[in-house]
């Protein structure tokens, strides 16, 4: 291996395991698998594309998305070509992330639909290109920037070795982008290097194999997942499964039943919250049951754990989709005392890894987007002129 940057583990994964299953994404109901020569394929036609547009070197390029194929292979070719990737969390408030556009002024971006897409251009009408996912609502959209992501791959098989990788293991992979307490812009970076780092710990010491199943339930725009999910899945080359969209992300949890799980504060708490909003009334006899069976869990008594297991315990983390998740982690802000002592109580030990870089203060000012005026539209200005 030339380097020890991210395409070069996709690279290695593509010639050591190609027919396995490297990416699984649900659509309309059915998962759809890529095996990992498919994907190495399609992230050297993303390149190329990305090149002949003008991307290089040092350029960023912004996503916009909820988790999705689409956007980790297009990061995956702005690596390759040496370029940044930048998720912007599409968890902002619309006022918030329409200021961060509209700062950052990105000329290359990924938009998931429509109303990312739309959003980019309130934010930032003359980018360069725009690259979309779901072309829903968007087949009278004319502006020359926009490019459907299908159309990208769909010019054939990429002949290896015709498009070098430019990373190095110091460049930058990802930039993170978030607006301060006292809304300045802050951000924090990660190399190839320190990703790779962080992702080699979580294999050794999580004993992670090509045979895991992973969950990728969040878009990669906290640091944590980048790390502790993006990085090993190269570097264990196991497979990294992605909902149908985020409704349907509890629902898919369950029936893949993942190994590991790389989840915020926010995830475990969310699990937590449905749970509790199920428990059985006290003075029933399911409540009875239930703290029944807890207590014996815990106890580890052999026979009595057995029954509580088989009888509220498997139970409950199939109602979760934690039934096989071998490495729960937590990214991030730690857990409430109440949801950490309850997965401790099923048996989940979940396991904290911390998120190392410090957010750092950016040279540039937030420039908040001018308001939208809606008398421009429908001629409502005019006709307010005539009167």
């Amino acid at each position: 291996m030339a380097a020890d940057t991210l395409p070069d583990w996709l690279a290695v994964q593509a010639e050591k395991r190609p027919a396995q299953v490297a990416i699984r994404h649900k659509k309309l109901g059915i998962w759809h698998a890529q095996p990992w020569h498919a994907v190495h394929n399609e992230v050297l036609l993303a390149a190329r594309f990305l090149k002949q547009q003008g991307f290089g070197s040092g350029d960023t390029l912004f996503l916009l998305s909820e988790p999705r194929p689409e956007a980790l292979l297009l990061s995956l070719a702005a690596h390759w070509l040496g370029g940044i990737a930048a998720p912007l969390d599409p968890a902002y408030a619309q006022p918030q992330l329409l200021d961060l556009l509209h700062t950052l002024r990105p000329q290359f971006v990924f938009a998931e639909a429509q109303a990312q897409v739309d959003q980019v251009f309130d934010a930032k009408p003359d980018v360069s290109v725009l690259i979309y996912a779901n072309a829903r609502g968007l087949a009278d959209y004319t502006h020359p920037a926009i490019h459907a992501y299908t159309n990208i791959i769909s010019v054939g098989e990429a002949v290896p070795g015709t498009l070098a990788a430019v990373a190095t293991p110091e460049s930058v992979a990802f930039r993170f982008y978030r607006l301060g307490d006292a809304y300045q812009l802050e951000y924090r970076e990660l190399s190839h290097a320190e990703l790779l780092k962080n992702g080699r710990q979580l294999v050794v010491h999580e004993l992670l194999t090509d045979k895991e199943e992973a969950l990728a339930a969040r878009a990669f725009a906290a640091s944590g997942h980048a790390r502790y999910l993006l990085s090993p899945w190269l570097l264990a080359g196991f497979k990294l499964n992605f909902p149908e969209n985020l409704s349907t992300r509890d629902t898919d949890r369950r029936e893949l039943g993942p190994t590991l799980v790389a989840g915020t504060a926010a995830t475990y708490q969310r699990l937590y919250t449905l749970v509790q909003s199920r428990w059985p009334l006290p003075a029933s006899w399911q409540f009875t049951l239930v703290k029944w069976a807890l207590h014996h869990y815990q106890k580890r008594v052999p026979l009595l754990a057995a029954i509580a297991n088989w009888l509220v315990i498997l139970p409950l983390k199939d109602v979760l989709g934690l039934r096989h998740a071998r490495v729960p982690l937590l990214v991030g802000e730690p857990l409430s005392a109440e949801a950490e002592q309850f997965f401790k109580s099923i048996g989940i030990q979940v396991r904290d890894w911390p998120e190392e870089a410090d957010w750092q203060a950016s040279p540039l000012q937030v420039i908040p987007r001018p308001p939208s005026h809606t008398e421009h539209y429908f001629g409502l200005k005019n006709l307010r002129a005539a009167i």
